[in-house]
């Protein structure tokens, strides 16, 4: 498996992905995973990230990439890049189901891809369409307004909030819950403050507004602080995170495919 490096997705300089390829690519499942680090930090990695290499050996292509960020960026550049870059890897690669995923600040981009249908119909993308985007991997995002975006409006960042910055704010009743994707909400049980309680309202939410139970998956990491299970091995010395991921990106792809 040969990494493709700094693939471009748009016109920026911030706008690069790596590849990690499936074996058979045209028919492997397809990740597109964004990183954490507030917004404000974190990269795509050098190419080497062992939990891609791994899901790709599973079967799993995994595009990683870059976004605009704080200081320069302002909300919403950063959820628009990450519009365009699923949109982008929908169009030119080769791939099976397609999921959208991230860690941290990433778990909050996907969630407002989700949730926001706006940013993908930009680019001709459905957000809650299955056949489209089979699922969102929303691992420790913030569903409400994230910390940094309330820095950027100069509030306090432990304020609670809910408008078009939050996730959790575009919830509203399904009308095709047949036709929509699978969602995963990760937090660690010893995770930043009110964030497992905030995942576990988004998760209900989903849910009383009419998402079939088979759809959302919460799950509490327990004996973890934020994202402390990303890089994590188990008892057997294997990484936990990798077949975790594959296991919701499988459960998408067979749903995706269903009639």
């Amino acid at each position: 498996m040969k990494v493709e490096r700094a693939l471009r997705y748009g016109p920026l300089p911030e706008h690069l992905a790596d590849l990690y390829p499936a074996e058979n690519p045209a028919s492997s499942p397809l990740l597109v995973f964004f990183h954490g680090g507030g917004l404000e930090g974190g990269n795509r990695g050098d190419g080497t990230d062992p939990v891609f290499t791994e899901l790709a050996e599973r079967g799993v292509s995994v595009v990683t990439a870059d976004y605009r960020m704080y200081p320069s960026a302002h909300f919403p550049d950063f959820i628009q890049d990450a519009a365009l870059c699923v949109a982008w890897c929908r169009e030119n690669l080769p791939h099976g189901a397609l999921c959208v995923g991230g860690s941290s600040a990433g778990g909050y981009l996907s969630m407002m891809l989700m949730m926001d249908v706006r940013y993908l119909a930009a680019h001709g993308v459905e957000a809650q369409n299955r056949h489209q985007i089979a699922g969102y991997f929303c691992d420790s995002g913030q569903p409400t307004v994230h910390f940094n975006v309330l820095r950027e409006r100069g509030l306090d960042t432990r304020l609670v909030r809910v408008d078009e910055a939050a996730p959790v704010y575009f919830a509203s009743p399904v009308s095709d819950p047949a036709s929509l994707p699978m969602a995963a909400l990760i937090v660690a049980d010893g995770d930043m403050v009110n964030r497992p309680e905030q995942n576990r309202l988004m998760a209900r939410t989903l849910l009383h507004m009419g998402w079939p139970e088979e759809c959302v998956r919460f799950t509490e990491m327990k004996g973890y602080g934020h994202t402390g299970y990303n890089y994590a091995a188990g008892p057997d010395g294997a990484l936990v995170y990798p077949p975790m991921i594959e296991a919701f990106v499988r459960e998408a792809e067979k749903r995706a495919s269903a009639l």
